[in-house]
């Protein structure tokens, strides 16, 4: 019998301006860009919905949260990422672990990174340790290694009990 579990993958990339509110991962973090976007552009957190509406087969971020949509604007990315549980939870499934990378150039991201697992966590519906958030620069190459953009990677695994 095939185990009743899915695993999906989300990617999400967002440009990089001045005057922007740097927040990932649901933290706010002190830098003189953030990414820039219809809501508060969490990368992360988008890249974490994706993966778990592919992983339902329920599309995308996009589809469910349009960036034409007014009542979308400025959002905050961790309501975004509750409203995607509470979709995959009508459904039956359950979060069992996100794995997620993070790619830019600045800043560092290491001393961030277990306050973005303590919010993550609670919202998923899991313990701290089926989180894992990781995070590199693009050695300089490209739009991350200009500093002008960054981009997320999450794979997300879910099951129905």
């Amino acid at each position: 019998m095939i185990p009743n579990i899915r695993v999906g993958f989300g990617f999400d990339v967002h440009q990089l301006k001045e005057g922007r509110l740097m927040i990932l991962g649901g933290v706010r973090i002190e830098h003189d860009k953030g990414c820039d976007g219809h809501s508060d552009a969490d990368v992360l957190l988008h890249a974490i919905c994706d993966a778990l509406l592919g992983a339902a087969g329920m599309r995308d971020i996009g589809f469910h949260f349009p960036n034409t949509s007014a009542a979308f604007k400025d959002a905050d990315s961790k309501n975004l990422l509750k409203h995607v549980v509470q979709l995959i939870r009508e459904q039956g499934w359950q979060v069992i672990n996100v794995d997620a990378t993070l790619t830019l150039e600045a800043p560092k991201i290491n001393p961030h990174i277990a306050a973005m697992i303590k919010i993550i966590a609670p919202i998923l519906e899991v313990d701290e340790d089926r989180v894992a958030i990781k995070a590199t620069t693009n050695e300089k190459m490209g739009y991350v290694g200009s500093g002008e953009g960054a981009n997320a990677y999450a794979v997300a695994l879910i099951g129905k009990p």
